[in-house]
């Protein structure tokens, strides 16, 4: 059943009885974004960052 075996549909089941299949898409969203978040925090791309900031001017 589309390439799944039945461990990843035990787990699917799982995650759709623990948080609703209404929560799924807001759950799925979220750990999108921090997944995001992570390879840009592991590539120093971080824009809260003064430091970090390529806007400057370089010092004359």
């Amino acid at each position: 059943m589309f390439g799944l075996s039945l461990g990843h549909i035990l787990i699917l089941s799982f995650v759709v009885l623990l948080f609703g299949h209404r929560r799924l898409p807001e759950l799925g969203h979220a750990l999108g974004k921090g997944v995001g978040a992570f390879k840009k925090g592991l590539e120093g791309k971080d824009s809260d960052d003064p430091d970090n900031d390529n806007t400057k001017l370089p010092r004359s």
